[in-house]
């Protein structure tokens, strides 16, 4: 067994990649809040395969961590000299591994909270990059306003403050980048949000402007943000993962990362101070983002919310298993035909037949055992967000939104907390409490799910919604799920 670090990477096996390129000559260029699975899949594998190439070595990540449970990324990442592994499965059971070296240093905020500033501040950084997800843009998915009143926003918002949030470090960045003549650097969310630059600007402008409103204008006319689509399914990793890992290949590694072979990264191309050679991996460069990023969002994103609650209550655990299903299957490809393609523009380049069906088969992969208890997580903030518009868009066209209110149905009876075997869910979310009391006191008012204008403005009050949502909650609870999609199916889906 060999354990993973810089000085090792010469005794892994021939069946692991290891990094073509020095580690001692990385330069950090860019620095990224967020470091998850899912960067370490997708943004970090892209700039190491270029590395490989011999290229963009001085735009090395450092990774910066500020929530508690960081603390173990910084740990492990320390340990291994930022290295680990990551291996992509395909359907057919063939595994890559490789180890990436692209994140060359790794910053835990609280340790330290000036050696982050000044990293920010070094004229080498010049992209931000963001997978903080849905709700750490602080933004209200309603209204689309900066929420100021947060406590730890409100807090580094005081004069005189030491930075704590995202917003705080950024912020304090630019404003001493700007105070130095230094150029200011793009900021680049890799968020699952639709217009993620668009959103990335108005809340770090906002708070800008509220702690210093002459440095929210300089922002507004001077920093990039640009837009992206970012996708690839990466499930939390486990520890079975990292025993597969050490029996497979025979690396010790602390914090490996697994996901599907499938990845695709769709990025505007506005980066006034310069990018990596993004292109030339396979990253597609475009003018508008858009069309790819509502495909993504309203086809796979929502899809997943569609099997995470119905498959979770009628007993199944992980997409492949839901995916094995027949009704699962027909339902997804009636809400992505019916429902949600007709929200979208077109596409250039996409196929959007094949990508649905491609949709299914990347869900039923079981190589890499994806839970529906991770799709089914944070639900208030990926609701609103992604299906919600769907909803919305269908009901101004005149269009059908009922597969969309069985998917919201679903949700509202998950959020009561047990299944329909009568097992408990754990329900994951920021609003916990608020949403599994909303869920209980459907008994009482039937549309008390729907009466949270933050998470649904008011469709409670959209009748032409309502009695389709109405129907399904009726539905599953006397039948359940299946007998949901059942009575679905032999309407015609419609």
């Amino acid at each position: 067994m060999t354990r993973l670090n810089a000085g090792t990477l010469s005794s892994l096996a021939d069946t692991v990649s290891v990094p073509g390129y020095p580690l001692e000559k990385r330069r950090i260029g860019i620095v990224h809040f967020g470091v998850g699975g899912f960067h370490r899949a997708h943004q970090a594998m892209y700039l190491d395969a270029l590395m490989n190439e011999g290229k963009d070595l001085d735009w090395a990540i450092c990774g910066v961590g500020l929530m508690p449970s960081d603390q173990r990324m910084r740990d492990a990442l320390a340990d291994q000299d930022g290295l680990y592994t990551l291996v992509a499965k395909a359907p057919d059971g063939t595994r890559e591994a490789r180890v990436i070296g692209s994140i060359a240093r790794y910053l835990y905020a609280p340790d330290d909270p000036e050696a982050v500033l000044a990293q920010l501040v070094d004229p080498a950084v010049r992209i931000v990059s963001l997978t903080v997800t849905e709700g750490g843009y602080n933004y209200n998915p309603s209204t689309g306003e900066f929420n100021a009143t947060t406590p730890a926003v409100a807090a580094d918002l005081a004069d005189g403050a030491a930075p704590t949030t995202t917003f705080g470090f950024v912020t304090e960045a630019l404003r001493r980048r700007r105070a130095a003549g230094t150029a200011p650097f793009t900021i680049m969310s890799c968020d699952n949000i639709q217009g993620n630059g668009h959103l990335a600007a108005r809340v770090f402008t906002a708070f800008a402007t509220l702690k210093d409103p002459e440095l929210g204008a300089w922002m507004t006319g001077n920093v990039a943000f640009p837009n992206c689509m970012v996708d690839r399914i990466t499930p939390v990793t486990t520890d079975a993962d990292r025993a597969s890992i050490a029996a497979e290949y025979g690396v010790e590694d602390e914090w490996p990362v697994v996901c599907e072979d499938f990845v695709q990264w769709v990025l505007e191309d506005n980066f006034p101070t310069g990018r990596p050679d993004w292109g030339s991996v396979g990253v597609q460069l475009v003018d508008d983002v858009e069309p790819y990023e509502l495909m993504k969002l309203r086809l796979l994103n929502c899809s997943h919310q569609g099997i995470a609650y119905l498959g979770s209550l009628a007993g199944y655990r992980y997409a492949h298993q839901a995916c094995a299903d027949p009704l699962f299957i027909d339902f997804l490809l009636a809400y992505m035909e019916r429902e949600a393609t007709p929200t979208l523009k077109p596409v250039p380049g996409i196929d959007l037949h094949a990508y649905r069906h491609r949709l299914i088969e990347r869900f039923a992969n079981e190589q890499i055992q994806d839970t529906l208890a991770r799709l089914a997580a944070e639900s208030s903030d990926r609701i609103p967000t992604w299906l919600v518009p769907v909803i919305r868009a269908n009901l101004a066209a005149g269009g059908a939104v009922r597969l969309s209110a069985a998917i919201v149905a679903s949700w509202a009876r998950y959020a009561r907390g047990v299944d329909e075997a009568g097992q408990p869910i754990e329900v994951v979310d920021r609003l916990r409490d608020r949403v599994m009391a909303a869920a209980a006191a459907q008994d009482e008012d039937p549309l008390a799910f729907l009466r949270d204008p933050e998470l649904f403005g008011d469709l409670a009050e959209r009748g032409d919604f309502t009695r389709p949502y109405l129907e399904a909650l009726a539905l599953l609870d006397d039948g359940g799920a299946l007998a949901l999609l059942r009575t679905l199916r032999e309407d015609g889906w419609r």
